[in-house]
């Protein structure tokens, strides 16, 4: 995940799967951390009209169940002409459809440069909207993923993509909730502990 410099003025993002963060730019979406990620700088004031916290809330929770596909957010990416480049094919990814690093690599035009499409990808300011979680290793593993790899699973549970969550979250009302609760779906799917 992306680190930040401070001071920035962000602001909380209420969804159903908890708080986010977004930091705004000219009215563009420039940043998103994850509930358990606080950045310095995140506190009261400063932060924009609540119409596009709004909208951003909105949008996630319909992600989050399954009804969103797309996000319909203006983006203000700021990094190197790579990086634009590799986050500019994230956005081309389909739901639910996973790619390797390798593979990345070859679309960005850098076929040997899966290790730097991995830097590039770690480096998205804009995880979800810009879905970073879509990129898998070799033969499927998970890779890495800056919010860690319980929020990885759980994206791509919701796409039907890849292995369910597993320790810590339960599959509730075709969305995920944290363990414990139950639901319809709760025993879905059952998960190894190895």
């Amino acid at each position: 995940m992306a680190r930040y410099p401070v001071p920035m003025n962000w602001t909380t993002v209420e969804t159903d799967w908890g708080p986010f963060r977004a930091r705004w730019e000219q009215g563009q979406l420039a940043a998103l951390t994850f509930p358990h990620v606080v950045p310095p700088g995140t506190g009261p004031g400063g932060g924009q009209p609540p119409p596009l916290d709004t909208s951003l809330a909105r949008q996630l929770n319909d992600y989050f169940s399954g009804h969103r596909q797309r996000f319909a957010l203006p983006l203000h990416l700021a990094g190197t002409e790579f990086q634009l480049r590799v986050w500019r094919e994230l956005l081309h990814l389909s739901f639910g459809r996973m790619v390797t690093y390798s593979e990345l690599a070859r679309r960005v035009g850098c076929p040997q440069g899966a290790r730097a499409v991995g830097g590039a990808v770690g480096a998205n300011p804009v995880p979800i909207v810009v879905p970073c979680h879509r990129v898998v290793g070799a033969g499927g593993r998970m890779g890495g993923f800056g919010a860690g790899l319980e929020w990885k699973r759980r994206l791509l549970a919701v796409e039907g993509a890849g292995p369910p969550p597993c320790s810590s979250f339960a599959e509730q009302k075709g969305g995920l909730a944290p363990a414990g609760t139950s639901g319809p779906l709760a025993t879905r799917w059952r998960c190894s502990t190895r």
